[in-house]
């Protein structure tokens, strides 16, 4: 008889995500830890290329989980269901951004400082330091250093590898803008840079170890506490 361990091992490798979240919806909610770990680190980009906050991100991804099993049942499938929970994120993301938004324009109102509102530059935590390469920093840097409507469409392309479709259905985009913000975004970039990343994109931007079992657990807490009696 396989174990717990087993079993979830199993279906993360070989189930689809609509036969993992039937299964929630059937009551199995242990099995929504398939969901998180499959995504954790997708949804750990897309809304760090809009915050430019690890720690924020983290908060909105948690909160996106959350209300992500709260709504399952309004999970129609006309989209994929990564489609979907991405959607959630990203517009948490944003809510929370123009809410730091207005909350600076208050406070630079208040204080009547005269230089424009900028975001506090992006610090890498000790984990990310440890585990990601130089290449991977510079490309971390240079993605956050470019303007909004770039960085999340660089992200969902060329570090998720989704394609033009998926990221264009997960940003609320048409794919010929896709194309073009792509295009845009690669062109600020200096060709120097991207040549001497090349695949080691995909070792940038890490959410694994304690920092994605912090969030499961955290997530599970959460849902315990909406399933109380």
């Amino acid at each position: 008889m396989e174990t717990t361990a087993s079993l979830e091992r199993a279906i993360s490798e070989d189930w689809t995500d609509q036969q993992v979240v039937d299964q929630v919806k059937a009551g199995n909610t242990a099995l929504f830890e398939i969901i998180m770990r499959r995504y954790n680190q997708r949804l750990y980009r897309v809304t760090l290329s809009i915050l430019r906050d690890g720690a924020e991100a983290e908060d909105v991804i948690q909160d996106a989980y959350v209300r992500a099993y709260q709504h399952l049942d309004q999970f129609a499938g006309q989209a994929a269901f990564s489609t979907w929970l991405t959607r959630i994120a990203i517009h948490e993301a944003l809510r929370r951004l123009k809410l730091r938004q207005r909350d600076q324009q208050i406070a630079e109102f208040q204080t009547n400082e005269e230089e424009s509102m900028s975001i506090t530059e992006p610090s890498l935590d000790p984990e990310q330091r440890a585990s990601m390469l130089e290449l991977g920093q510079l490309l971390e840097e240079a993605v956050l250093e470019l303007p909004g409507q770039y960085r999340s469409v660089i992200m969902l392309r060329d570090i998720e590898e989704l394609s033009t479709a998926e990221a264009a259905a997960a940003l609320e985009l048409t794919e010929e803008n896709v194309k073009i913000r792509l295009h845009r975004g690669h062109a600020m970039m200096r060709d120097r840079l991207y040549a001497r990343v090349g695949s080691q994109g995909k070792t940038a931007f890490p959410f694994m170890g304690s920092r994605c079992d912090q969030v499961v657990k955290r997530v599970f807490a959460k849902l315990l506490e909406l399933n109380a009696p």
